[in-house]
């Protein structure tokens, strides 16, 4: 009998891994496989935790299943302890100064991995040159799937609305423009109106991503009207298209540089100011990795979210 206590301790950790690891999957196989289990101790696992609990934590609705609310509040107690035991010898090693091994798994769009990151990662990189770094390029509604899965340890990005389990973090912030071919009309201008836009094909990201909504908001409320003569992903493919005279963009600053051949002329009058900074899901431990890494990029952000 003495035995007992800690039996159940144990086994009560390895029944809140396969229940997190079902949450954050929606899927029993997914997590079984992540966990090199069988699919049935995964089920036995998640059975035996509600049953000593006494509530239903997922609701079953074929191969997928989804949280209960009762699941939800117990995932977001016990999802950080799982991962802070479960990285508890880079945690204790990095208290002193060392990171030697592990990975940082980072979500980013393309804009933010050219533009942002890589002086970042650079010196990330030469500091801790054992942690395997790892850049997901992913559009926003990817990048969410990866945080809420725990695919990625966080996001770095912009976000004009922030879903309610998301801690965004803006840091930096770039001015919206006009770019022309060199030969345009509107090249050269020092300012110009939405309706001086308006007779020129606008080239623009896919219609799910933010900035054409917020080109659209923004024409709409200033009675004007636009039209897409080409729809391209990345802003280095629409500075190429807007150079070989193809239409004209509206885009952030962040992706200009002095090679690009395209006339720039400022939007501040009708667009704001772009942010971008650190997306994180609530609740989520982070590793030293992790940790670290914000810690480079935006050190306000540990100290304003208590990480």
């Amino acid at each position: 009998m003495m035995g007992s206590p800690i039996y159940y301790k144990h086994n009560r950790l390895k029944q809140l891994r396969a229940f997190c690891y079902a949450a954050r999957t929606g899927s029993v196989s997914q997590a079984a496989e992540a966990l090199f289990l069988s699919q049935p101790s995964v089920t036995l696992q998640i059975q035996a935790l509600e049953r000593d609990i006494q509530v239903k934590l997922f609701e079953r609705r074929g191969p997928k299943i989804s949280l209960t609310p009762e699941g939800e509040a117990l995932y977001q107690l016990s999802d950080p302890l799982v991962e802070g035991i479960d990285k508890l010898p880079e945690t204790f090693a990095a208290q002193f100064g060392s990171l030697e091994s592990g990975e940082l798994n980072i979500a980013a769009g393309e804009s933010t991995i050219l533009y942002i990151l890589p002086e970042c990662i650079t010196k990330f990189a030469k500091t801790y040159p054992q942690v395997q770094i790892k850049l997901h390029n992913v559009t926003g509604r990817d990048g969410m799937t990866m945080l809420r899965a725990d695919e990625a340890d966080f996001a770095v990005g912009s976000m004009l609305e922030v879903p309610e389990d998301i801690i965004y973090h803006p840091s930096m912030s770039f001015d919206p423009c006009l770019i022309t071919p060199l030969d345009h009309p509107l090249a050269n201008r020092k300012s110009v109106t939405l309706k001086e836009i308006s007779p020129y094909g606008l080239i623009l990201p896919p219609r799910h991503l933010s900035t054409w909504r917020m080109v659209d908001l923004v024409f709409t409320q200033n009675n004007a009207t636009y039209e897409v003569a080409l729809e391209a992903g990345g802003w280095e493919i629409v500075k190429k298209y807007v150079e070989i005279g193809l239409g004209v963009s509206i885009v952030t600053d962040i992706c200009l540089t002095d090679c690009d051949k395209v006339s720039r002329i400022p939007l501040n009058e009708y667009f704001p100011k772009r942010s971008y900074g650190i997306v994180l899901r609530k609740g989520k431990f982070l590793s030293p990795q992790a940790k670290s890494f914000i810690e480079m990029m935006d050190p306000e952000f540990s100290h304003e979210n208590g990480n």
